[in-house]
């Protein structure tokens, strides 16, 4: 495995915290990678996975525009991206908070993904594996423990 140690889920603070990682971040699509960034951040949340957000200047895929929005009472409204390398779309697959409230200020100009939408993520030597469900866009560690919201009847917790 990996020396990063164990996290508890249910031990993450609510309201959630931000803070940096001191991991590499990687995400595959199509075969190549698409971004890779030490400069990345992570939400932690009660009962989440957390979700991490890169800079998007450490991002090399195309980004299009996508249908919708969506509202986090914690950090405000999000808008989505399809994202594009070569002839491969991932639909929704990203997404922004470009003005997020005052607490999550450092969110701007980064973006998440959706690990089950995308080839591959990892979280310095560990593979990614996506948060339960398709609500939620946390990342699945091994060094996780604690139950995961967004399996089908944990979305309420």
């Amino acid at each position: 495995m990996t020396d990063t140690p164990r996290e508890n889920v249910q031990s993450y603070p609510r309201p959630p915290a931000l803070e940096p990682v001191p991991q590499r971040i990687r995400i595959m699509l199509g075969g190549q990678w698409v971004a890779e960034s030490t400069r990345a951040l992570r939400v932690l949340e009660t009962h989440h996975a957390p979700t991490y957000y890169l800079p998007s200047d450490d991002v090399s895929a195309m980004l299009q525009p996508a249908a919708g929005t969506s509202f986090c009472e914690w950090k405000g409204n999000a808008r989505y991206f399809d994202v594009i390398v070569g002839e491969t779309t991932a639909k929704r697959a990203a997404w922004a908070y470009d003005n997020p409230t005052e607490r999550f200020a450092p969110l701007a100009g980064y973006l998440a993904f959706y690990a089950g939408l995308i080839d591959e993520a990892w979280v310095g030597d560990m593979k990614v594996i996506p948060q339960p469900g398709d609500f939620y866009g946390g990342w699945v560690t091994p060094n996780l423990e604690g139950q995961i919201k967004g399996a089908p009847g944990t979305r309420h917790w």
